[in-house]
């Protein structure tokens, strides 16, 4: 399985401000990622890219919040946010309730089709509230 290999840095006050890549885990060996990102204050953040996106097509990265409908489960709307845990990028939907990799892989499949970028943990921490 292949994905490409994407970040983006948060700079506070600024928005998402830098995108950028890497053609592959090989060429990331010669620099640190403070060369390749410039990473000179201590607050910005570094999220990767989880090589899924969701029902509208955006890009799902490390530290945005989502949304998704169950009809089987609870039956209800679910919002978490994405993290890496373990060996995989997962959903924590509470403070001890985390979704499998797996989980949001198939969820975010074409033919699955229930998940949504609402928002990011910087800009719109209070969509994890309630």
């Amino acid at each position: 399985m292949s994905r490409e290999i994407k970040f983006r840095i948060w700079r506070a006050p600024d928005e998402y401000d830098k995108t950028s890549w890497m053609e592959s885990w090989d060429s990331l060996l010669n620099y640190s990622m403070s060369d390749i990102f410039q990473l000179d204050n201590p607050d910005d953040v570094l999220e990767q890219f989880t090589g899924l996106k969701d029902k509208n097509g955006k890009d799902v990265y490390e530290g945005d919040i989502l949304a998704w409908h169950s009809n089987i489960y609870r039956k209800h709307d679910w919002v978490g946010l994405v993290l890496y845990r373990g060996a995989g990028f997962a959903v924590q939907e509470s403070d001890k309730s985390y979704s499998s990799p797996e989980w949001l892989d198939c969820a975010c499949r074409k033919d699955a089709n229930i998940i949504e970028v609402i928002g990011n943990i910087h800009e719109n921490p209070e969509l994890l509230k309630g």
